[in-house]
């Protein structure tokens, strides 16, 4: 017979049920070591299909006559005309480097203008502006700054290697693929290896490099003409040191002519930090396409094709040299604070502004004027690369500035005359006072 249910029992029960019984934990799952060799395998892949495509898509050449006998006519032109200055580069005292200087123009007596371009800019984007200066009887020394994209050799400090993919990717391609994949196995990490720079860098000493050049290069291409020249200073010259040139060189400056300088808040128009990336920066100074439409975008909206390909051979050999001379660019530097310090507030200065490019720009350059007060202001018409789209609007503007100033009095130094020679000449001084007769005819002629 059942024993009866006690009711009791069974609410407890209910209000209390036994805990069920937890699952058993499924079983931890093994990570096979094919599947880690394999993502790695894929990853080394990928990184060298990068590499690989990079390097196809550098245009330049490594041989340095190959890639001058691939220029643009114009171009080889223009470096026919031009010459080679040896710069002593206190970097590497074993080795002096080249800087490229465009001379033109009257040498007898005229004003001499030392031009230097902007950050990606050259003296051949300069042609017009020199020769429509040269016009107006005006001597113009421009100069390629080294890593600036022109013809002057490439700083010694650069290695050429920008950002971290740009070195994973020098690295493979120097030490091999399997170098990568190894490296990637055993580490866990990319083949990343720090630059001795990166945990210092050195912006200051950027300017002061640009200082010693213009040092020894306006001393050796101007000669006499050296202690009173006209400084142009186009873009990002000024704050990649130029201005402290000029501050340094006071009373060998005449006056100071400034064609849109970037500042602190706009940066220099040539977007260098684009050719930074590996892959993109090497596509866009690869193909004429990308860098054209890139220059129109940033620098000039009327660049022609021909001069923007001229712009890319020259840019492509050295991009990293200027993707370096944009990181050593002094950011915070202050155009009222310069132009209003020491001697260079005495200078004649004119500032040439871009008044079609941008609305903020052009507030930029009201800034500007207003910071510089004392100083001629002048809107023109073309963009942040003037020289490309308005070079005789801006060239005209800068020889009526520079030809209204008080006239360069340019004092020929005298030769002594050697001693043998004063010698002779007081001899014959001599011999004419003491003998005032008329000297017997030869016998021929008696």
């Amino acid at each position: 017979m059942a024993e009866p249910k006690n009711k009791k029992q069974d609410i407890i029960e209910e209000e209390n049920p036994k805990p069920k019984p937890k699952p058993p934990p499924p079983a931890p799952t093994r990570r096979s070591p094919s599947n880690a060799l394999a993502f790695w395998a894929y990853f080394t892949a990928t990184a060298s299909l990068v590499a690989l495509l990079a390097s196809a898509l550098s245009s330049a050449p490594d041989d340095n006559k190959s890639w001058f006998l691939s220029l643009p006519d114009d171009l080889r032109d223009h470096f026919s005309k031009g010459r080679l200055i040896k710069v002593h580069d206190r970097s590497n005292h074993n080795r002096p480097i080249e800087v490229f200087v465009f001379d033109h123009g009257r040498r007898d007596g005229s004003e001499t203008l030392v031009l230097v371009p902007g950050l990606g800019s050259t003296t051949y984007s300069f042609r017009e502006v020199i020769r429509s200066l040269g016009s107006h009887g005006l001597r113009v020394i421009a100069v390629d700054l080294p890593g600036y994209g022109g013809f002057s050799d490439r700083p010694t400090g650069g290695d050429g290697k920008t950002g971290v993919l740009g070195r994973v990717y020098a690295d493979i391609k120097e030490k091999g693929l399997f170098w990568g994949f190894d490296h990637l196995v055993e580490k866990g990490q990319a083949p990343y290896e720090k630059a001795a720079g990166d945990a210092n860098p050195e912006a200051t000493s950027a300017s002061g490099f640009v200082r010693a050049v213009l040092d020894q290069v306006i001393g050796a291409a101007a000669g006499e003409a050296a202690a009173h020249v006209h400084l142009v200073l186009h873009d990002a010259a000024a704050a990649a040191g130029a201005a402290e040139w000029a501050s340094a060189n006071a009373g060998s400056v005449r006056s100071v002519v400034l064609i849109d300088p970037a500042g602190p808040e706009f940066g220099p128009a040539f977007p260098w930090a684009v050719l930074d990336a590996p892959v993109i920066g090497r596509a866009v100074s690869g193909f004429r396409w990308p860098f054209h439409k890139m220059l129109r975008l940033c620098c000039s909206r009327s660049i022609g094709g021909a001069a923007a390909e001229a712009q890319r051979a020259l840019i492509s050999r050295g991009r990293g040299a200027v993707v370096e001379a944009g990181k050593g660019l002094n950011e915070s530097f202050d155009l009222g604070g310069w132009a209003g310090s020491g001697a260079v507030r005495e200078l004649p200065m004119l500032v040439l502004w871009s008044g079609g490019w941008s609305d903020a720009w052009i507030d930029e350059g009201r800034r500007a004027a207003n910071l510089v007060p004392w100083a001629r202001f002048a809107f023109h018409s073309g963009g942040r690369w003037p020289q490309e789209d308005a070079a005789e609007e801006i060239a005209q503007k800068i020889s009526e500035f520079v030809l209204s100033l008080p006239r360069t009095i340019n004092r020929v130094k005298e030769e002594p005359i050697p001693e043998h020679i004063q010698k002779v000449f007081e001899e014959t001084s001599t011999d004419h006072h003491n003998h005032h007769h008329t000297p017997p005819p030869p016998p021929w002629r008696t």
